[in-house]
Parts: C-alpha cells; sequence; structure tokens
C-alpha cells in the first residue's frame, strides 16, 4: 500500500510539469481504486477497534450519567425528606415552645397567688401577734393601774377614817370597786 502510494506520488511529479488538461480534473481509476481501498482499510480497523472503543466509552459515559442522575434524584429526595423532618421538628420545637411559655405563664401565676397568700396570712398574722400585744399590754397597764389605784384609795380611805386598814381589807375592797367600774363601762 505504502508503495502504492509513492508510485502515485512519483507519478504525480511528472505529470506536474505537463500543461493541465481537463481530463486532469477528474480521478483516474487507479487513484479511485487506491482512495476505495484507503477507506476500506481504514473502515475496517475503526469499524474493528475504534467504534466498539468508542461505543464502550459512551455506554460508561452514559452509564455514569444515568448512575449520577439516579444518585441526585436519590440526594433529592434524601433532601427533601430532611427538609420535611426539619419543618416538623421546627414546628414541634415550636409548640414545645408555646408549652414551656404557657407552662411558666401559670407557674408564674400560681406562684403569685401564693405569695399573696402567703403575705396575706403572714399579714394576719402580724395583725394578730399585735392585737394580742395590745391587749397583753393593756391588760399590764390595767393591773398596774389597779395596783395604784388601790394604793391611792387606801391612803385617801386612811385619810379620811384617820387610821389606818389592813392592806388584805383594803385590797378586797380596792378589787371590787375597780370591778364595779369596770362592770358599768362594760354595760355602758
Amino acid at each position: 500500500m505504502l508503495a502504492t502510494i509513492l508510485t502515485l506520488l512519483a507519478q504525480a511529479e511528472e505529470h506536474a510539469e505537463e500543461v493541465n488538461e481537463a481530463s486532469d480534473l477528474y480521478p483516474h481509476w487507479e487513484e479511485l481504486l487506491v482512495g476505495a481501498l484507503a477507506f476500506g482499510i481504514l473502515f475496517y480497523f475503526m469499524w474493528k477497534w475504534v467504534f466498539p472503543r468508542v461505543g464502550a466509552l459512551l455506554d460508561e459515559r452514559r452509564e455514569k450519567i444515568q448512575g449520577d442522575l439516579e444518585k441526585a434524584e436519590a440526594t433529592k429526595a434524601e433532601a427533601d425528606q430532611l427538609l420535611a423532618d426539619y419543618r416538623t421538628q421546627l414546628a414541634g420545637a415550636r409548640e414545645e415552645a408555646d408549652r414551656i411559655i404557657e407552662e411558666a405563664r401559670r407557674t408564674a401565676d400560681q406562684v403569685r397567688v401564693d405569695l399573696q397568700t402567703k403575705a396575706e396570712q403572714e399579714a394576719q398574722a402580724s395583725v394578730a401577734r399585735a392585737q394580742e400585744e395590745i391587749r397583753a399590754e393593756r391588760d399590764r397597764v390595767f393591773q398596774e393601774l389597779r395596783g395604784q389605784v388601790g394604793e391611792i384609795a387606801v391612803e385617801l380611805a386612811g385619810r379620811v377614817v384617820g387610821q389606818s386598814l389592813d392592806t388584805g381589807a383594803h385590797e378586797r375592797l380596792i378589787d371590787e370597786y375597780i370591778d364595779q367600774v369596770a362592770d358599768g363601762r362594760r354595760q355602758n
């Protein structure tokens, strides 16, 4: 084949010197035969080794693209599922936050009511203690006054009578008088 090509090149050089004619515009049957033979060899080589390799490469590429598309679809489906889960969790978190806030409000209201009740009880206890202290102080002062009034009455009675009375009789008289005065006030 190489020899044929070299022969053709040599003939082309010889004819290059000649003047071109109209018949030189069309290929000669030898050239057509060499071209057809070269095309057949090239086609056989391409059909035997190149086309199968190209087909295999195209199949591999198609499978890779198909695999990538399937992976992308799976990833998209997983992403959609994760997004739905995230939205569900977010809604649940919002509901939980609302529940916690409401529970905190109820707890705060209960604590406020408890504190008010406790404060009222302490205030009532303080008022009751103060009233008890007032009663105790009044009774103590009343007892002191009773003793002082008794002493004054004994002294006045001793001056009026001009003599000294015994202390027991004096205290009895004073107690009776004070009881009469206290009963007279209660009745009024």
